[in-house]
């Protein structure tokens, strides 16, 4: 089903494998915690969260990733560098899933980079992300923190097609190479519905063209839907959230950044659901698929 030009990636992050040809292995899924507005942090400033709901949250991904074969990870958000610290410390000890340092802004992530080499985090690290707008300090950190792992942000204000992503992309790539960043993580950029199927063509172009692993964060077509509540109702949002998300995962995403952790009781098994039909088409075609695939796990 799927012919791809060049040969395939695959990227070890810790423990994780991400890449490869669609239905090989299973999609990774990313789940974001202490993000803006979420309810269970008190004080987005100080890094004051309720750690028991917080805790449950990382261990209920855990535990969805055991029952489909999905791999995990964490994005861990922050607005100053007071908070990110925090919210580092404490992911750290609650899990050793690879953890992406997803804050705000490039001096508070660079503060994440800062702690995690300081204290020495056993957790595989990932800079989420570089935009086209990067800072030059943040290059310069990621190269002296050894970080190889970084997501880059096809996000182009002048140019929302997904020729324009693709473009951005292979200028980023040029970039971060100087960085001694190996792994780099194209996420195709989604902000809205339209831009939900451009950057699931975007993803497939440049995996076909690239062979680099590829994803997108689907969830946010869903934040900016203001007819969803008003127009279909409360009971719509969840289902499209799952739908969101399992559409790139058909285009060829190899990672998910599906939104807040909480979903994970609900995204795992829609995401799983379609990891196991690409699965049987490359079984049907006596092609190898990975032992811990959800194929053999959801039944």
């Amino acid at each position: 089903m799927y012919q791809f030009k060049v040969e395939q990636k695959i990227f070890e992050v810790g423990k994780v494998k991400v890449g490869g040809v669609p239905g090989e292995r299973p999609t990774v899924l990313i789940g974001s915690i202490f993000y803006a507005r979420e309810k269970i942090v008190f004080d987005h400033r100080k890094g004051e969260f309720d750690k028991e709901k917080a805790e449950a949250y990382i261990k209920t991904q855990e535990e969805f990733s055991d029952k489909t074969g999905n791999p995990h990870m964490v994005d861990v958000g922050g607005s100053t560098n007071e908070a990110i610290v925090k919210f580092l410390d404490f992911v750290s000890k609650v899990t050793d899933a690879p953890i992406l340092i997803g804050g705000a802004t490039p001096s508070v992530r660079i503060a994440g980079l800062n702690y995690v080499k300081e204290v020495g985090v056993k957790n595989p690290i990932i800079y989420n992300s570089i935009l086209p707008e990067y800072k030059k300090e943040e290059l310069e950190k990621i190269k002296e923190t050894e970080v190889k792992t970084v997501v880059l942000l096809g996000f182009n204000p002048k140019d929302f097609t997904s020729i324009g992503r693709i473009q951005t992309i292979k200028n980023l790539l040029s970039i971060v190479q100087k960085a001694g960043i190996t792994q780099p993580l194209i996420d195709t950029a989604i902000i809205d519905i339209p831009s939900l199927g451009l950057a699931s063509k975007a993803l497939f172009d440049l995996k076909n063209e690239l062979g680099l692993p590829v994803g997108c964060g689907p969830h946010n077509a869903i934040g900016t839907w203001q007819g969803l509540k008003t127009k279909m109702g409360f009971q719509a949002r969840y289902p499209c959230v799952a739908s969101a998300n399992a559409l790139p995962v058909i285009f060829g995403a190899d990672f998910i950044l599906y939104g807040p952790i909480e979903y994970a009781n609900f995204i795992f098994p829609a995401v799983a659901l379609i990891d196991a039909a690409l699965a049987q088409l490359r079984i049907e075609l006596k092609k190898p698929v990975s032992k811990t695939h959800p194929i053999f796990k959801i039944p």
